[in-house]
């Protein structure tokens, strides 16, 4: 592996059973950079974080994340390489029954042995630096969708990790919300020296803040490049991505039978 990587993936095949999900992977993630994995849903993207994260193991190829092998490791070992991850979830996934506070402290309490009012000063600080310290004291029944994703990424980056793992960061999102949390992800990686991977299908606001993009599609990638290069990709299923188009690489209409032949068939049916 590189030391220039803090991920490389290789040769990456998954399946559910009978069901492939992704077919031969390779991709790499420099250090310090915000990379992007973009595709259509179902594509493979969240499986493929969570295959980085060890929740699964490959059926082939290899995930290497900081030198280690993670299908390789044991128990012991995988919370050990966890410890330099921190993953904002979909939607967040706040502790419902734990305020804004405790939510941000829960992986310092579970982790470490640091006294309260270490972690007291350590959870205002990661509050304040998402803008929402005067919401300590709040549950998230209390917090708007875009304050609530914003204590979840307080919550992630609560130890400092390497590699911060976003899942569809901009999903539901209001424009402001959106905005938000978009210069969150590029201020944060960049203040902690971190490494991210940013899943997700929008276009729009995540250009602006990544260093590198892969595409995906049907378990493999299909194109990548910086920003820019992928943007003007001329590339079939790049172009209909980015553009938005209805049809092309991935058709409009679900395979079948031709249309007028169905048709005539059902009248003489009647």
């Amino acid at each position: 592996m590189s030391p220039d990587n803090f991920v490389e993936i290789s040769g990456l095949q998954f399946g559910y059973g009978r069901r492939s999900i992704l077919k031969g992977l390779d991709l790499r993630v420099p250090r310090g950079q915000v990379v992007s994995i973009m595709g259509g849903s179902g594509c493979g993207k969240t499986t493929l974080l969570r295959l980085i994260g060890g929740a699964l193991r490959p059926s082939q190829g290899s995930v290497v994340v900081d030198g280690e092998s993670v299908g390789a490791l044991g128990r012991d070992g995988l919370y050990r390489l966890r410890r330099k991850m921190g993953m904002l979830f979909q939607f967040g996934a706040l502790f419902t029954d734990l305020s804004v506070f405790d939510n941000v402290a829960f992986p310092m309490r579970e982790r470490t042995a640091l006294p309260e009012p270490i972690v007291r000063d350590l959870v205002l600080m990661k509050l304040h630096a998402v803008g929402l310290r005067g919401a300590a004291k709040l549950m998230p029944a209390e917090l708007s969708g875009g304050m609530a994703r914003r204590v979840a990424l307080a919550r992630a980056v609560a130890l400092d990790p390497e590699l911060i793992m976003y899942d569809e960061p901009f999903t539901g999102l209001d424009p402001i919300s959106l905005a938000v949390i978009s210069n969150l992800i590029r201020t944060l990686n960049d203040a902690l020296g971190a490494t991210s991977i940013v899943v997700t299908h929008d276009v729009r606001e995540s250009m602006k803040i990544l260093d590198y993009c892969y595409l995906m599609a049907e378990g493999q990638i299909v194109a990548q490049g910086t920003p820019a290069e992928m943007l003007a990709s001329d590339k079939p299923y790049a172009r209909q991505f980015f553009r938005g188009e209805i049809d092309g690489a991935v058709p409009f209409h679900y395979p079948g039978a031709d249309y007028r032949t169905e048709l005539r068939l059902g009248n003489r049916d009647r």
